[in-house]
Order: C-alpha cells, then structure tokens, then sequence
C-alpha cells in the first residue's frame, strides 16, 4: 500500500500507510491521524481521500496552505514521488515497488486561489515555475443532485469533490440499515462527471439495480439504493 513519510529538515520524523477505501487527516490537533506540532500548521489542515485506485489531497481552507512540489494547490491527484509542504514540514507520497500506481489524474480545483503573504510562500511562488498569464473565464459546470425518492426529503447537492454515504454520523448522506457500511459508499466529482464507488459493508450500492462492485460514472436520472434510501441522480 502506498505511504507518506513525514520529513523536518530532510530527517524521517514518521511513516503512514494509506489504507484504500479510508481518509487520513493531517493537522495539529491531536485527534488527526498526522500530527504536525507547528503553529505554522492549522488545526485540520489538510486531508488524503481513497477514490477508485487514487489518493486527492484536499487543503481544508488552511492558513497557509498546502503546497505540492512547490506549488500551491486547494486539491491534488497525487503520484509517486509527489512532496506535499505543510508548514515547516514535508509529507512524500511513495508506492511500494511493484505495486500498481495511481493513474496520472489530472488535478481539480486549481482555479481556487488563496490569498498568503508568508516568507514560506514567497520562497515557493519564487521557485515555482507556473507562470501568471490572464486566463479566459471558465464555463460554468453543471452541478449534480440527488434527490431523494425513498428514505429522506429533499436533496443533496453534490458540490464537494467527495461525498461520503453511510452509517457514520458524520456522513454526507446518513443511511440507516443494519448491513450498511459506515461508508457504505462515496460519490467523487472528476472533470468528466461524477462516479459512484463501493467502499464497504454487506450491503452493496445498486444503480438503477445493478449491483456496483466497484465503481461506476453515473449519468442523469440515475436511480441510486443503498440500504433503505432511494436516490435520482439528475443535473442542475
């Protein structure tokens, strides 16, 4: 499984193993599942989420922000090799030798800027080679929904890049049922489209009732079940 090695000033501080199927925190609050003792560090800086057969790191709107190979990024497919820069501290994302690596995903959410006036941040825009040109503005994507047909009122925009369903309070959709997964499932947004992946639990997602094993692109008017709930996935 792939690992993340925790650098200050070239020395290993620590190892991490990135478990598919499951989020690893980065932070300086103690209940993160890597913490960085650093005021230059926020208290839940930064997170790597499982997708499919990749690792998207996210920085949650920290202070500083969260920098790889250099450059300043709000989310990040990552690859082999990648340096990820959290204050004073460096975070390398390695695969062991032999086993499969995360396909070159291309990276998400870079036009979200933030706004830093820190010597660290000097030091890196300086070295990095990004150039700033005037861009075009960017057509507006069409956002996915879910509306509910069984088991819930309402509807769920799916505006974040992952969005977590299961039993687990602090899921983004709560699904009730005995052989339900904690994260029974998740639904990631990639440049083309939105995919529904399995995770776990004894209770497997159907799509318009289908058993998903895996992973499937989900296409509008889709109609999701997980446990009790009943879903339509449709554009807006």
């Amino acid at each position: 499984m792939p690992t993340l090695t925790l650098k200050f000033k070239k020395k290993t501080v620590e190892k991490y193993h990135l478990k598919k199927g499951e989020a690893l925190t980065i932070g300086r609050m103690e209940n993160n599942d890597v913490v960085i003792e650093n005021l230059a560090v926020s208290g839940r800086h930064a997170k790597i989420d499982s997708v499919d057969d990749g690792f998207l790191l996210t920085d949650l709107k920290s202070k500083n922000g969260s920098f790889v190979n250099k450059q300043l990024v709000s989310s990040h497919w990552l690859k082999h090799g990648d340096a990820i820069d959290i204050g004073k501290h460096t975070l390398v994302f390695a695969c062991e030798e032999g086993e499969p690596r995360p396909d070159d995903a291309p990276a998400v959410g870079m036009d979200q800027t933030m706004v830093m006036d820190t010597a660290k941040h000097r030091e890196m825009m300086a070295k990095s080679p990004a150039k700033m040109e005037p861009q075009m503005p960017e057509k507006e994507e069409p956002i996915g929904v879910l509306s509910f047909l069984a088991g819930g009122e309402g509807e769920v925009e799916l505006s974040k890049k992952l969005a977590r369903i299961g039993k687990k309070p602090s899921s983004d959709i709560v699904v009730r049922g005995l052989m339900v997964g904690q994260t029974a499932a998740t639904i990631s947004k990639r440049p083309n489209g939105y995919y529904l992946s399995y995770v776990e639990g004894i209770s497997k997602p159907k799509v318009n009732g289908e058993t998903v094993k895996k992973s499937v692109m989900l296409k509008e008017f889709d109609v999701i079940e997980i446990g009790s709930v009943k879903m339509q996935f449709v554009y807006k």
